[in-house]
């Protein structure tokens, strides 16, 4: 080969390897729908994958006369108790007593629903029939009714209004308990026997929390 056409060979494989090293140097950029649309997908699944709870009124459909009663009567109970807490964070003196009564709020109305959709979900009325209520255990107040108690209340203040709403919240925890306690014992419907329990449990420990504030007071 003569020297002029090796040294055309030589510029000619040059930039052949000049122009190769340049595409590797800069690959093409891939399309924007290829990426855009998992990104948008990968969101969406995220979303729908969030955890949820079941709905309150998921209940078994077996049930018997004492869980419709605990039903019912604690429904009326927890309201009771909910009129007196609503009263406390307008009229109470201590901070300490108004967070109790928050605390009863915050626990007791979520409570009402629940059983509500229970007695709707087994074709129940909400409120006992006739006087069905009147007699029942637990719901009275060292020997006074709901609207003697409240009747008292909506005349106190300071000192002496957080007295008589610890005083007489405690009565009503107590009653709770009882109304629960039939429950474990007659029952039948497992969702009511554990929120029975769940009412005893924290009920009791309320109560030991208003005796120490009113020994305090």
């Amino acid at each position: 080969m003569k020297s002029s056409t090796r040294v055309a060979a030589v510029l000619v494989g040059a930039m052949l390897a000049i122009s190769l090293a340049g595409c590797a140097a800069n690959p093409p950029a891939a399309p924007e729908a290829t990426t855009s649309v998992p990104a948008a997908t990968a969101t969406s699944t995220a979303s729908v994958a969030q955890p949820t709870s079941d709905p309150p009124s998921v209940v078994d459909a077996e049930h018997n006369d004492a869980d419709v009663t605990f039903a019912q009567m604690m429904t009326i109970h927890h309201q009771g108790a909910l009129e007196m807490s609503e009263l406390a964070a307008q009229q109470a003196a201590s901070s300490e007593v108004k967070e109790v009564a928050a605390t009863i709020e915050g626990a007791q109305l979520p409570e009402i629903q629940l059983m509500q959709s229970w007695l709707s979900a087994w074709g129940e009325p909400v409120e006992p029939g006739g006087h069905a209520g009147m007699d029942h255990g637990g719901m009275d107040m060292n020997g006074k009714s709901q609207e003697q108690v409240m009747a008292e209340l909506q005349e106190g203040t300071g000192t002496e209004f957080d007295n008589q709403f610890l005083s007489s919240m405690i009565a009503h925890h107590e009653g709770a308990v009882a109304m629960a306690e039939e429950e474990l014992r007659d029952g039948n419907n497992p969702q009511a026997l554990e929120l029975a329990q769940r009412i005893i449990d924290a009920q009791q420990i309320e109560i030991h929390q208003m005796q120490e504030l009113l020994q305090n007071l």
